[in-house]
């Protein structure tokens, strides 16, 4: 027979509740913050993954392995248990998978979430008659105008209806910076991609 008092017996399952309650709420949150930056990654078209980027990545309920890691200059990140991992040339999601599917022999059932928390890899480029032509970050969406905005806007005697992007699988991309800006055809300030020059003639 337990000799435990009933109320110090009901305290202390209230404790357990409590902390039980606070773990899940800390997983949830880590699990958020996870989504949030996997989903402001996902803001540039196509991103992949690039030296010098700073990651988050998040195993839910494994605090251990919730950390930030830096691209090395050789694409590579060291992650706990699994030593060096390819991450540059992928994408957030597909590290992501890999992650998940290595850490299957040390956790149950790994949840990973891969967010880039600063894409300093990122770059577009704006060249020809602006007042300023260069290299620019691309750490979050960007669209034509603002890249324009950023590069100093067009020179005198730009070819402002002959503006085109060039992708880095060499798509050209034709924008009409007046009909924009006139508000005649807003579809043409597209979001830019990391890689892309913007070539005002």
């Amino acid at each position: 027979m337990s000799c435990v008092p009933a109320g110090t017996r009901a305290r202390g399952t209230r404790l357990a509740v409590l902390a039980f309650s606070v773990a899940a709420l800390v997983a949830a949150k880590e699990l958020a913050v996870a989504q949030e930056a996997a989903r402001e990654s996902a803001t540039l078209p196509g991103y992949t993954i690039g030296p010098a980027d700073v990651l988050r990545i998040i195993v839910w309920r494994e605090p251990d392995l919730t950390l930030d890691v830096t691209v090395r200059v050789d694409g590579m990140i060291t992650f706990p248990l699994l030593g060096d991992l390819q991450a540059a040339g992928r994408a957030p999601s597909q590290l992501a998978e890999s992650l998940a599917k290595g850490l299957e022999r040390f956790v149950e059932t790994p949840r990973v979430s891969v967010g880039v928390s600063q894409a300093n890899s990122a770059r577009f480029y704006v060249v020809g008659l602006v007042a300023r032509p260069g290299v620019f970050p691309l750490s979050s969406r960007t669209t034509v105008l603002q890249a324009l905005a950023l590069a100093g806007g067009l020179r005198e005697f730009a070819k402002a209806e002959s503006i085109v992007i060039v992708r880095e699988d060499q798509t050209i991309v034709p924008v009409n910076y007046k009909r924009i800006a006139d508000g005649k055809d807003v579809t043409q300030n597209v979001s830019l991609a990391p890689g892309d020059t913007i070539v005002v003639p």
